[in-house]
């Protein structure tokens, strides 16, 4: 062999050498720890109009706008499942005084690639998938506009539904104190005029601000206030119409945790223009296009509260109440679109071991269309869930 391909290969195996023991360096500075949950639910529903298919998503979790049922189908279903279960990895790294985090969470739910005939198998999806160093965030979370850590404590997967922001996506947040700044993914979900049918939007090339301040009182009540504030955009071509508008779309959220002895209470309140798939799942859209292919801006309001008390140490229970509300103009949408949502949930839960729950809840709720045609579902549901 000759020396200068013996040089090359010297070097090589000596970078190797010295990315390894850097490599090695990172790790004795770096903490991991596995988490997540297991958790099995089995799911008694009443669907006033006739039940969804088997594996469809309201069979899942309660999803507004997806119980106005099916004719012809069964009204009474028993569904079991293991789909909420998640895993997840982080690793929180010191670096010369820089605190560097990753993490990474997956679960089961929404996906239809599976079936309850043979294995019940069904795809893993991210959850979340982030990276932070000192005060910035990159990836994908929750949204800014969100507080996850007031969603009340119900067996249901979300909970409360309506009521709630509720989203995940890419993002870049700052962080400072109580106050933290993002800029997120856009996606505008429009109605094509006088239509329910959806337009999903991946058009626009301005993404969504999100302000939002964090305090916690001297009476241990925890709160958040957040601001919102998008470009509704679509420039495509729809039913051989080139489509080019833009909207502006805001929204004000303020939610918290207010203690009451050993009891708590959780409350969210949101209201806004063009807020669509930030809010109740996407349960109406951001806005509907008129006529001439311009968008308008849909205002709606949601909230909920729900109040935890504690029987002793073992012992507790959640009662709550949720509702969403949309000013639809019915001479744009049409009345063939959703118009309000409520859902209620009262719940017993035990555990005999601080990681171990076991749990019964009972869940009613109801949507309507601006045409007064409605679905109720009342269901109800069982769970173990142990943490890891």
């Amino acid at each position: 062999m000759k020396k200068k391909q013996l040089s090359v290969i010297g070097v090589m195996i000596a970078s190797a050498l010295s990315a390894a023991s850097v490599n090695a360096s990172v790790l004795d500075d770096t903490d991991m720890q596995f988490g997540g949950y297991i958790k099995v639910d089995t799911m008694f529903s009443n669907y006033s109009n006739g039940a969804p298919d088997s594996g469809h998503i309201s069979r899942q979790f309660y999803v507004p706008g997806t119980i106005y049922g099916v004719d012809g189908n069964s009204e009474q279903v028993v569904d079991f499942q293991a789909r909420e279960s998640r895993f997840n990895f982080k690793t929180m790294t010191d670096m010369d005084g820089h605190k560097l985090t990753g993490f990474i969470e997956l679960d089961f739910m929404t996906h239809a690639d599976g079936n309850e005939r043979v294995s019940n198998s069904y795809s893993p999806r991210i959850r979340h998938a982030f990276i932070s160093y000192d005060n910035w965030t990159f990836g994908q979370t929750w949204t800014t506009f969100q507080n996850p850590s007031a969603l009340p404590e119900n067996l249901d997967f979300v909970g409360a539904a309506e009521g709630t922001p509720f989203v995940r996506q890419a993002q870049i947040r700052y962080t400072n104190g109580g106050f933290q700044f993002s800029i997120e993914n856009p996606e505008t979900t429009l109605n094509k005029n006088q239509s329910a049918s959806r337009i999903v939007s991946g058009s626009g090339m301005v993404p969504d601000f999100v302000a939002r301040y964090n305090i916690k009182t001297e009476g241990g009540a925890k709160l958040s206030l957040a601001a919102l504030a998008r470009q509704l955009n679509v420039d495509s071509t729809y039913d051989d119409i080139q489509l080019d508008s833009t909207a502006l779309g805001y929204g004000v959220s303020f939610s918290g945790i207010l203690p009451v002895g050993k009891d708590d209470i959780k409350f969210s309140a949101t209201y806004g223009e063009g807020l669509g798939r930030y809010m109740a799942l996407n349960y109406v859209n951001a806005g509907v296009l008129d006529s001439d292919g311009d968008i308008e801006a849909i205002s709606s309001f949601g909230g909920y509260i729900a109040y935890r008390h504690w029987w002793n140490d073992k012992w507790r229970s959640s009662i709550t109440a949720s509702a969403f509300s949309a000013d639809n103009d019915v001479d744009l949408t049409g009345e063939n679109v959703n118009k309000d949502s409520y859902s209620g949930y009262v719940n017993l839960l035990y555990s005999p071991i601080k990681p171990l729950t076991f749990g019964i809840e009972y869940m009613y709720a109801k949507n309507s269309k601006e045409n007064d045609i409605d679905g109720e579902l009342n269901r109800v549901m069982f769970s173990a869930k142990y943490v890891l």
